[in-house]
């Protein structure tokens, strides 16, 4: 099973300000939900509750939260308390690809654990104010296999460009 990372980040490694995204890109947010769509997707608990709660859990998908917290419940949700739990689930549930949806704690982990092999990462070309930050990880480990550059147009305000890196 294939475990991808989908992330949109700023140019200072911005990915969330106050629970939220500091920007809007309805292109991107296409591009999210047509590549989740039909798959796993694995979240930290404060990514889960950044969701506008009409959107939750998020629709077509299973969902899996993270969560340090032993009687936690998400409704409509799995529950479990690691990433390597969740894939765990994933795999039994026999899906052929997993999303790690964020924050960036997970992301950190998911990185620094080695448990990824492909990223769809969306560079949003500003630098915004932020809380939450996608961490920094080793290019030489990566290569772009895809890349699509989007400029600002009526509905999409930042220049963007999403690229598919692959280990």
């Amino acid at each position: 099973m294939r475990v991808s990372i989908i992330a949109a980040v700023a140019e200072n490694q911005v990915i969330g300000k106050d629970n939220g995204l500091p920007w809007y890109l309805p292109a991107d947010m296409r591009h999210f939900q047509n590549t989740t769509k039909s798959h796993h997707v694995i979240m930290g608990r404060k990514n889960y509750l950044s969701i506008p709660e009409k959107y939750r859990p998020l629709p077509e998908r299973t969902n899996i939260v993270v969560t340090r917290r032993k009687n936690y419940v998400a409704t409509g949700c799995i529950v479990v308390h690691s990433i390597e739990q969740g894939i765990e689930r994933a795999k039994n549930n026999r899906e052929t690809e997993t999303f790690i949806i964020g924050g960036g704690e997970i992301y950190k982990q998911a990185l620094e654990r080695n448990l990824v092999n492909k990223m769809y990462i969306t560079w949003v070309h500003k630098q915004f104010k932020g809380n939450v930050f996608f961490p920094e990880f080793n290019k030489n480990e990566w290569k772009e296999t895809e890349r699509t550059d989007y400029e600002p147009d009526e509905k999409n305000k930042h220049p963007f460009s999403i690229c598919i890196y692959e280990k």
